[in-house]
């Protein structure tokens, strides 16, 4: 098997590939130390769109603080090594319109059988993707 190149994704086609899957992680602080999760999501109104039930590790770090987190998905083949993979960061904010909320909720359903009534945003700030593609054979 040949090698393989990384090949930059545009914002554009990153986030395209961002709503694509169903289940991302979304990474932030804890107790000054990096904290992971995996998360369902949505991509709506060029946001990420999860939810969290209140009295969480996720709610209590994420969305009470308004905190700067990153979101990774990825899609990977071992055998054949070749995907991509995805990572944003921005500020992770609770929804509080009312509305909007029950927008989200009616378009996310949670992957987990708890009651998840609240509804967390991302708003992408930097947008990073690679691809990983099979390297040209010298001829």
């Amino acid at each position: 098997m040949n090698g393989r190149n990384l090949k930059e994704l545009s914002a554009a086609d990153a986030l395209r590939r961002l709503a694509s899957v169903p289940l991302g992680r979304v990474v932030f602080t804890r107790h000054a130390l990096p904290a992971v999760r995996p998360v369902n999501h949505i991509v709506a109104d060029g946001q990420i769109v999860i939810r969290s039930s209140t009295g969480t590790i996720l709610s209590a770090e994420v969305a009470a603080l308004e905190a700067v987190v990153a979101f990774e998905v990825d899609e990977l083949d071992a055998e054949e090594r070749l995907g991509w993979s995805v990572v944003v960061t921005g500020v992770a904010q609770l929804v509080q319109d009312p509305e909007e909320a029950a927008r989200f909720k009616s378009l996310l359903r949670p992957w987990v059988a708890a009651e998840m009534e609240q509804v967390i945003r991302i708003r992408p700030e930097i947008i990073t993707g690679f691809e990983l593609v099979p390297a040209a054979v010298p001829g």
